[in-house]
């Protein structure tokens, strides 16, 4: 039956922890050439969330890809969880998804249910989201992944980004952070059955309510906190910008179980690669260790980072309370002075 096997045993990694250093990705993508369009109105060139291309003076595409391996040993949760966090760079673009099609790698040994389950989980999301699958692609692997490829719509006008913030802006999230370290502490074994259930939850919230409010009203800068973590996401945004932005570490709602592991040396491996990617740039000031580790920790399916026009910031703010997991002002934008470009307070 589906639910005895165990998907994370299957896996050297898990969720967003399996992705590519942030710092590794410029090296390797830093000198190949982009063919210039005067449609494609993002690319990969900041690091962007998705690519948009523009059809029409009305209507722009957004469309992305993602996929890994599982998070979770219930596949049908895996699947929901790995659809919304595909699903997570359209909304973070500021898009609504349309069409998606599948991702997906099993053993050849892997049971009918099972694979079964994981898609079901995946449509399911999908069409939460008000979407359709329409098909997708698989092949056999040792180690099960799965995802989705997500084409979304946006006007050309409104297209959300992660630079555009600007000094003065306010920074607003969408859930709580910890969950990379929760998440290999439930690997081993080391996680009750409530926080489990809990992280299983946020990572399958869509992030769907947390765009619709925030189109209303004036953000100049989002992304989603992925596997880059809130650091790495954070410095994205701030070279993009030209800024610097400060992180109230003390505004933040870190998990109080993934401080306490974080302090007993339970980390996800891609917390270091977050930390050589980003730490230069970074000013801890006076922020415990283990509550830098989490701000490091490769978040899987994690809320929407925003940088808010500070006359809206307390609108948006009320109206996201109740409308996401956790509503948070997390920092500010300020000028960037040539020293650091995130500093933690």
């Amino acid at each position: 039956m589906a639910e005895s096997v165990k998907l994370t045993k299957l896996a050297k990694c898990a969720g967003c922890g399996a992705k590519v250093g942030a710092g590794m990705l410029r090296q390797i993508l830093g000198d190949i050439r982009v063919r210039e369009d005067p449609n494609l109105l993002v690319g990969y060139d900041t690091a962007d969330d998705a690519s948009v291309y523009r059809i029409s003076e009305e209507l722009a595409l957004v469309q992305t890809l993602d996929f890994f391996p599982p998070i979770t040993d219930d596949p049908y949760a895996f699947g929901q969880i790995a659809a919304a966090n595909a699903l997570s760079d359209v909304y973070a673009m500021g898009g609504e998804p349309k069409i998606a099609q599948n991702i997906l790698c099993v053993p050849e040994t892997m049971d009918r249910d099972t694979v079964h389950a994981i898609l079901r989980g995946g449509y399911d999301k999908v069409y939460e989201a008000g979407a359709v699958i329409s098909g997708g692609h698989s092949i056999y692997d040792d180690e099960p992944k799965y995802g989705l490829a997500v084409t979304g719509f946006v006007h050309p006008d409104r297209i959300l980004r992660n630079v555009g913030a600007r000094p003065g802006d306010v920074l607003l999230y969408t859930k709580p952070l910890g969950i990379g370290i929760l998440v290999s502490a439930a690997k081993a074994g080391l996680l009750d059955e409530v926080v489990s259930r809990r992280i299983v939850t946020l990572m399958s919230t869509l992030n769907k309510a947390a765009r619709d409010v925030m189109v209303r009203y004036r953000v100049h800068a989002c992304t989603d906190v992925t596997g880059f973590s809130m650091m790495g996401h954070s410095l994205e945004m701030a070279e993009g910008s030209d800024a610097a932005i400060v992180l109230e570490v003390g505004a933040m709602d870190l998990m109080p179980e993934a401080v306490e592991l974080a302090g007993m040396g339970l980390l996800a491996a891609g917390v270091y690669r977050n930390r050589a990617y980003a730490e230069a740039q970074a000013d801890p000031g006076a922020t415990p260790l283990a509550v830098q580790d989490v701000l490091y920790d490769p978040q899987t399916s994690g809320g929407l980072l925003m940088a808010v026009d500070p006359e809206d910031a307390e609108p948006l703010l009320r109206e996201l309370q109740g409308a996401v997991p956790s509503a948070q002002r997390v920092g500010t934008v300020r000028e960037y002075r040539g020293d650091y470009r995130i500093f933690l307070r």
